[in-house]
């Protein structure tokens, strides 16, 4: 069973950034997709960013322009570097692991990170 944890969660003014860490158990981290989704209180829980095995990538239209995912296989760390958060980026923010290929459904999660946007 993989253990994801996540880091770097906060409270940021409108306008900021911050950097969110996602580290990963388990010798087979580099040939899974991975990705972060993000739950608002009173609302589901929505896909943010992906990444595959190879570099590729895709966002959500809420965040693309804004937000990056990268991927470190040498430390089993996925990360998201957010710029320009505004409130509505307020969530607590879930890393994912896509055993299965990113057009399924994440086969792992993380604990989750706050994530809080002042005004």
């Amino acid at each position: 069973q993989v253990q994801l944890v996540e880091s770097g969660g906060g409270l940021v003014q409108a306008g900021g950034s911050l950097r969110l860490s996602c580290a990963a158990s388990g010798r087979t981290f580099s040939i899974y997709p991975m990705g972060w989704f993000r739950q608002a209180p009173g609302k589901e829980r929505e896909f943010v960013t992906a990444i595959s095995y190879n570099g590729a990538t895709r966002y959500a239209d809420s965040v693309k322009g804004r937000f990056t995912i990268s991927r470190d296989d040498a430390k089993n760390t996925v990360y998201l570097q957010m710029n320009s958060l505004k409130p509505e980026d307020t969530a607590v923010y879930y890393c994912a692991e896509y055993r299965a290929g990113w057009n399924t459904s994440p086969t792992g999660w993380g604990q989750g990170t706050q994530v809080t946007v002042s005004s």
